[in-house]
């Protein structure tokens, strides 16, 4: 009798202590070779200087991100995120990321009126990137916020 339901099925009874087999095989996943990098010859170059840290994005043409790099990011704590020099390696930090997909050409975007604005559009020159042109998108309030009221003493 368990020949025969043995025959039929395929699988041993659990009654006789063998594992039921699986009807499908099991997937094994293979890690897929990554590809070559897309190249990017021209792209847009974000610097946002605040006052406290200075932030750095690269941009391919549609937006999609390929580098980033921040003061933070590149070791400087405290008050030494926002000074000149500061943004400089950042951005040449960021430079050095954004050429391995072969960047050539920027669009710089500078925001904000930190200390590192200027700075960092140097750390792009020495990076061996060219500069092909310079907007700046600095918000300015059209009459803003109400002003403070008068201290009285």
């Amino acid at each position: 009798m368990a020949e025969k339901e043995l025959k039929a099925n395929n699988t041993p009874k659990r009654s006789e202590g063998a594992e039921p087999v699986p009807a499908t095989a099991e997937k094994v996943k293979v890690k897929k070779p990554k590809g070559k990098r897309k190249s990017v010859p021209e792209g847009h170059f974000y610097v946002h200087a605040g006052y406290n840290n200075t932030l750095i994005s690269i941009a391919e043409p549609s937006g999609n991100v390929i580098a980033w790099a921040s003061s933070g990011s590149c070791g400087f704590k405290g008050a030494r995120k926002a000074t000149p020099y500061a943004a400089q390696v950042a951005a040449e930090t960021a430079s050095e990321k954004a050429k391995a997909y072969g960047l050539e050409r920027v669009h710089v975007f500078v925001k904000g009126g930190g200390p590192g604005r200027e700075q960092a559009l140097r750390g792009v020159i020495l990076a061996g990137i060219s500069i092909e042109s310079i907007t700046d998108q600095t918000g300015i309030p059209h009459n803003g916020c109400r002003k403070p009221r008068h201290r009285r003493v």
